[in-house]
């Protein structure tokens, strides 16, 4: 598409190896010249996919990034390969991806209900780590041209902590992606911090404050909505994991809507509220898909690289389809109904 460059930022949620299908929408808009990207909010895999594009964009510009997202995946997937969590042969001769019938899943599943991270896992080991240290240069990072937030749960206020480019170290990222029934809670500052999907999936804060864009692209990971009442206990708790994970954007999405309502009754709502009118007149768009809807969460722990690689080509063709639909629209009208939100309340 030839046109004027248009100023973007994204939102990319977390979800675990999920994320790869985050990678594949990253990796088709990196692909248009015309889409400048001037900050991205992460959380979880989102972080990790947040930084590893700034700074693979700051070492060699859109196809750095894009070669540097293929590099940490193909690194989580090397890792993960001795990993007893495996698809059982059955699973892999259908075509499952699900981890639901492996006997192992069910034992570490079990195992953090009846004991906590600091009994089985003592030394706070995480296999992200070495991969982190090695894939991203964090003071190269700091300088990125893109703009990078990452948000962390702080355990003691249950409040969101978002971090800079400057702030970002591997322990932010995996603070960000650290689910407190696997992992020990990580320590920065002297403040303890999990998973920043409890308090912000991503934080759309930043991206209206912080930046000059107003046009939000997000890349969602956990379904909004489901067609049918879950009915097993997998099934329900995946369920009550999306909802809680999906909370907190939602209600930044309707405070969108309702300062957008607000701002149409001013006559000049920049000379009232510089920073509420810049909220107001937002744009945001969203990059759906439906491979979601039929993945539950032990799939989130699935880091083979054959289905790594199938979520990537999913995401590149709903990026491919939002841009088809959609592309024309960018930097002119949204094309999310978020006032829907207010209709709905």
């Amino acid at each position: 598409m030839d046109r004027s460059p248009v100023l973007v930022d994204l939102a990319l949620q977390g979800g675990g190896a999920h994320g790869a299908f985050t990678w594949g929408v990253l990796d088709r808009l990196l692909e248009e010249t015309w889409l400048r990207i001037e900050g991205v909010s992460g959380t979880s895999a989102g972080a990790m996919n947040a930084a590893i594009v700034a700074d693979g964009f700051a070492a060699s510009g859109a196809e750095g990034a894009r070669k540097a997202l293929e590099t940490y995946w193909r690194h989580v997937s090397e890792a993960a390969r001795f990993s007893p969590l495996q698809r059982t042969p059955v699973d892999k001769m259908l075509g499952r991806w699900t981890l639901d019938h492996s006997p192992m899943f069910h034992f570490v599943d079990m195992m953090s209900r009846l004991f906590s991270p600091y009994q089985f896992n003592p030394g706070g080991s995480n296999a992200l780590s070495p991969i982190l240290d090695k894939e991203i240069n964090f003071e190269r990072l700091r300088d990125s041209p893109i703009k990078v937030f990452i948000t962390a749960t702080n355990v003691r206020t249950g409040r969101p902590r978002v971090f800079r480019n400057a702030d970002i170290t591997p322990q932010v990222l995996i603070a960000s992606a650290c689910l407190p029934t696997l992992f020990q809670a990580v320590e920065i500052d002297g403040e303890s911090y999990w998973d920043g999907g409890y308090s912000g999936n991503p934080t759309l804060v930043p991206l209206v404050s912080e930046l000059t864009s107003d046009d939000t692209i997000l890349i969602p990971i956990n379904p909004v909505e489901r067609p049918e009442t879950p009915t097993t206990p997998a099934e329900i708790l995946n369920r009550l994991n999306e909802v809680s994970f999906n909370a907190v954007l939602i209600k930044e999405l309707y405070m969108m809507a309702l300062l957008r309502r607000n701002a149409a009754k001013l006559a000049a709502p920049a000379l009232v509220d510089p920073e509420g009118a810049h909220w107001a007149r937002m744009r945001v768009h969203i990059v759906r898909n439906s491979v979601m809807n039929k993945l539950g969460y032990s799939s989130k722990l699935n880091a083979e690289w054959a289905f790594l690689s199938m979520l990537k080509e999913e995401g590149r063709k709903a990026a491919e389809e939002f841009l088809i639909a959609h592309g024309n629209d960018l930097g002119k009208i949204s094309t999310l109904d978020i006032d829907q939100l207010l209709a709905e309340l």
